[in-house]
């Protein structure tokens, strides 16, 4: 049940800038995320090999007014014990976890949550994913459970958005995906070069 990669990847972070130069700088870590939708359950997300991605996310965010200015953090991970969700291995675990989780629900008389499309998404992408949250979440605890190595990351592919021309089964948005649950598996941080926004620092006056 576990997997441990020898390489390192890079991972790119959207944020508001005040974050990302806080965390570039050592001043205050990256928070995980904990909603009860977040695609790979709990940890700081990370798009994979796509700073373009991450830029597009954040300038969104700046868009709704979540974030003041959108920034881009770039990551060097090491994916550690890693749940690949990409690769076949794990795909038994995901459905035991699955029928367990189903089976503990319904003999309590609950629900189990479920995937559904957000507000105005016209792509049928399913974004908001909680039931794929919670499935996620209950691996982690059967590991947990049965006193096996934690899982330092969670990795997942997932199609997105409008085909890129008729009939495709390619995307404009797809993308791979890291939540990091471990933060010491994230070795750095740097600024991205091209279209990354430029970092600039508040001047104090001179004494």
């Amino acid at each position: 049940m576990s997997s441990n990669y020898p390489a390192y990847v890079l991972g790119y972070h959207g944020c508001d800038k005040a974050v990302g130069i806080a965390a570039l700088t050592g001043a205050s870590p990256l928070l995980p995320s904990e909603k009860a939708y977040d695609w790979l359950g709990s940890g700081i997300y990370f798009w994979e090999n796509d700073p373009e991605r991450a830029l597009e996310w954040a300038t969104q965010k700046a868009e709704s007014g979540a974030y003041k200015e959108p920034f881009v953090l770039g990551a060097i991970i090491d994916l550690g014990n890693c749940l690949d969700l990409i690769t076949r291995k794990y795909v038994p675990l995901i459905q035991t976890s699955y029928r367990m989780l189903k089976s503990q629900i319904e003999a309590t008389g609950g629900k189990m949550p479920v995937n559904s499309d957000a507000r105005g998404d016209k792509n049928s992408d399913k974004l908001v994913r909680k039931l794929d949250c919670a499935v996620i979440h209950y691996v982690h605890q059967l590991a947990k459970e049965a006193a096996l190595p934690a899982f330092d990351t969670v990795r997942g592919l997932f199609p997105e958005g409008d085909e890129i021309y008729y009939g495709a089964r390619f995307h404009e948005r797809t993308h791979t995906q890291i939540a990091v649950r471990n933060d010491a598996c994230i070795k750095g941080f740097f600024l991205p070069r091209g279209d990354a926004p430029a970092l600039t620092f508040p001047v104090s006056p001179q004494r």
